[in-house]
């Protein structure tokens, strides 16, 4: 598979037709069906199922498109980190980031190290840790940044001292809104969303006791800021990290931390034994130094 051929399907893909695509590449349309029917045949694969007007991705097609996506990124920032080496204090950094408070810690690194190097550019990938875990392995991020628990021995990382507090989003007008605190036996006979993520499940759990099966968790996520919207219209409550949502007097929310308190670090990681461009090895050091790792 030539990377060029990639480009062409996501083209395609894209624009759900052949006749736009090959407008959009710039190519005439007898060269686009020829390349993809070649593709097709290479792949041993039904690609696309044909209309009059109009053309759907199959099952192939679709794993072929999240698969060109990523060797298609790859591609692109593989070229850009070897542009840099001719000026060292520019390039992209590529960035993923859960969703934790402590942001805040590397917005405040990052615009530090925009001033001493203001050419260099950022990109920013939002997600869970398993999210973020998948694109650093992949290579389509440098850093991330990742709240616990969490398998970090891949990783070189620098674990922050700030802890994130784990609670509860309510509906203002709950009874439970109205408590300082919310205990394990508040939660009974509620309705729950809860992060997706298994290993923080197990967590909860721990925290929970024994009658976390009793829970009764109507939905799961991989984001708040949805979860916060579903609990807003009344569908549920949501156990999350505190101040991931805007909470004002204008806000149907409100968050109540728990107790006994349930309390979580974070850790910026980066692959081990890799070569980094040098704008994000400047990066690295620069994160190590504000630290103090």
């Amino acid at each position: 598979m030539e990377l060029r051929v990639l480009k062409y399907f996501l083209a395609v893909a894209r624009e759900e037709n052949i006749t736009k695509a090959a407008e959009f590449l710039h190519i005439t349309q007898p060269t686009l069906s020829r390349q993809l029917m070649q593709l097709e045949e290479e792949l041993n694969a039904q690609l696309f199922i044909r209309g009059k007007n109009r053309i759907v991705l199959t099952d192939e097609g679709m794993l072929l498109r999240r698969r060109a996506e990523e060797i298609v990124d790859l591609a692109n920032k593989t070229e850009k980190e070897f542009l840099e080496q001719d000026n060292l204090v520019t390039g992209e950094i590529f960035i993923g980031g859960g969703e934790t408070n402590a942001m805040h810690i590397l917005a405040r690194i990052i615009k530090e190290f925009k001033e001493e190097y203001p050419q260099i550019k950022y990109q920013f990938y939002s997600g869970n840790a398993d999210d973020i875990k998948e694109r650093l392995d992949k290579g389509l991020i440098d850093i991330g940044l990742l709240t616990e628990p969490v398998d970090i021995e891949k990783y070189e990382f620098v674990r922050l001292e700030q802890k994130e507090v784990w609670g509860i989003l309510a509906p203002k007008d709950s009874k439970l809104a109205a408590k300082e605190y919310a205990t394990p036996q508040d939660l009974l006979k509620l309705p729950l969303l809860s992060t997706r993520r298994t290993i923080v499940q197990n967590e909860i759990a721990n925290w929970f006791g024994q009658d976390y099966e009793q829970l009764d968790i109507i939905a799961t996520y991989n984001l708040i800021y949805n979860a916060a919207i579903m609990v807003e219209e009344g569908i549920g409550y949501a156990i999350c990290l505190e101040k991931l949502v805007n909470i004002n007097d204008e806000t149907k929310i409100r968050f109540i931390p728990f107790y006994p308190p349930l309390l979580t670090g974070t850790v910026i990681v980066w692959k081990k034994h890799q070569i980094f461009s040098p704008a994000t090895a400047r990066f690295i050091e620069k994160i190590k130094h504000s630290l103090k790792a």
